[in-house]
Parts: C-alpha cells; sequence; structure tokens
C-alpha cells in the first residue's frame, strides 16, 4: 500500500469515527476550505467546509439521526499532483433501530496540504 493510499485511508478512518461520535470539531481539519458535496439522493450541493459543519451538526442532533460509514475499495494518487481519488461504499444505519437506512457508491478526491490529505469535493449516489 503506498503511503498517500495508507494516509488517506487512515483520514478516512478518522472521519468515520468523528461521524459515529458527532464529533463536528474532528470533521473539521479533514475538510478542505473550499470542500464541495453532492449528496446521494437529492444532490443538493454543500459547498465550503462552514456549510457542511452546519450540515454535520443538524444531523447529529437529529431526533431519527443516521450514522454514516464511508468504506474505501480503491484510492488512486495521481502521479503528478498531490492529488488522489477515493472510491467506495457508504452505508447510513439507523441509530435508533440499527437497520441501514439508505447507502450507495461514492468517489471522494483528495489534496495532501503540508502533511496532511483533506477532502477537496465528495460526490455520493444512493442505491438502496
Amino acid at each position: 500500500m503506498s503511503s498517500p493510499e495508507l494516509a488517506i485511508r487512515l483520514r478516512r478512518a478518522d472521519f468515520n469515527r468523528a461521524l459515529a461520535e458527532g464529533d463536528v470539531a474532528a470533521i473539521g481539519p479533514i475538510l478542505a476550505p473550499d470542500v464541495v458535496l453532492v449528496t446521494g439522493t437529492d444532490s443538493a450541493v454543500l459547498s465550503g467546509r462552514k456549510a457542511q459543519l452546519l450540515a454535520w451538526k443538524r444531523e447529529f442532533a437529529a431526533k431519527e439521526r443516521a450514522l454514516y460509514t464511508r468504506t474505501p475499495e480503491s484510492i488512486t494518487p495521481s502521479p503528478v499532483e498531490p492529488i488522489a481519488m477515493e472510491q467506495g461504499k457508504w452505508i447510513a444505519i439507523g441509530a435508533q433501530h440499527g437497520e441501514p437506512v439508505a447507502s450507495g457508491i461514492y468517489s471522494a478526491k483528495w489534496r495532501q496540504v503540508g502533511a496532511d490529505w483533506v477532502i477537496e469535493a465528495e460526490i455520493y449516489l444512493t442505491l438502496a
């Protein structure tokens, strides 16, 4: 496993842990300031770190909260730039009943900034 691949897998694990724990503060450093997220069902666009953190804060406070997990299947580092593409599967589990409420596939573009990898863009597709 390449060094960028390992670093991104570790950052994704940190993101998944922050989602499970409802830790907005831990999510912030994983996102680029101008990060873009396109949701899986209605293709809503969350533009910027602040917008995404506000959305997560609302999600964590929701009565019917879902627990999201992203599982990378492949990470392809660029040989010419400090960027990489992650592709994998995602699932949302209802926190109260433990049953899946949605799932699908995703792609995420990462960029190395200093020693850290941050997410620049994510796009989700709901399949179930």
